[in-house]
């Protein structure tokens, strides 16, 4: 791959440039999000204003559930958007639902930029950084589909992981089941009290991932709850845009 410098001042763009022709550009960050009607706040992955950089969205139509379940017919749906990004001159593509990590590698060996379709990447991390004893509690939206199959795609095991399942709440049916109506009050509050009472029962947390890309709005009132460290899509997003953008640094002596 082959990127321009950044333009950090006024003569970096007295020149003449030749680039691969794209619909658009400065775009470092493409990801794949699944088409699904739900409100979706500050925070959650597919609202744009959640960055404070340009990211391409690349809409995948299928069935939510299919992809919770890994359904081998998805992979070259995921794969042919995941080339589309890269040819539209993204530096590094995410997916928007961390079920994307059944076709981590597939994709990532399919495109020539750096891919982390799936929040659950940060596991092997995140737990290098823990105590041997200390497990990680991943909230996901269904939890029966966090299995050692999908596990072994980003590096991670099950053993270390306490899985609390978010999808059941009656108050995030409206995200699990693509309803109009969001109470983001009552939503917060369960969120709170379960983080509170699931570390209270697993002392032995240390940390917390959120794997739903629509969890990343509550991020802050689980850590408030908790005291401890919350990661999530945005945090791994994050990470990428800075590796695959960087800035020089300013300052004095």
């Amino acid at each position: 791959m082959t990127w321009q410098r950044p333009f950090v001042n006024s003569q970096d763009l007295a020149g003449t440039f030749s680039v691969p022709a794209h619909f658009t550009s400065g775009h470092a960050i493409g990801v794949i999000a699944v088409d699904l009607k739900y409100p979706k706040l500050p925070g959650n992955v597919v609202n744009a204003t959640t960055f404070d950089f340009p990211v391409l969205y690349k809409k995948v139509e299928f069935d939510i559930e299919l992809l919770f379940e890994g359904a081998p017919e998805l992979e070259m749906v995921v794969v042919e958007a995941a080339k589309e990004l890269e040819a539209e001159g993204v530096r590094a593509i995410v997916g928007a639902c961390g079920y994307f990590a059944h076709f981590q590698k597939q994709v990532a060996d399919a495109v020539n930029v750096p891919v982390f379709l799936s929040s659950l990447c940060q596991l092997p991390l995140i737990k290098l950084g823990l105590k041997q004893e200390q497990k990680i509690a991943v909230f996901a939206a269904s939890a029966d589909n966090i299995d050692d199959e999908i596990l072994s795609g980003v590096g991670a095991q099950l053993d270390d992981l306490i899985i609390q399942d978010v999808g059941s709440m009656e108050s995030f049916a409206p995200i699990r089941w693509g309803e109009e109506t969001l109470d983001n009050k009552w939503l917060t509050e369960d969120l709170e009290k379960t983080a509170h009472d699931l570390v209270e029962q697993h002392p032995e947390i240390g940390a917390i991932l959120l794997e739903c890309s629509d969890l990343p709005p509550y991020a802050y009132a689980i850590q408030a709850a908790t005291g401890l460290p919350v990661f999530d899509f945005i945090t791994l997003i994050k990470w990428a845009h800075s590796a695959v953008v960087q800035t020089p640094y300013y300052g004095y002596f």
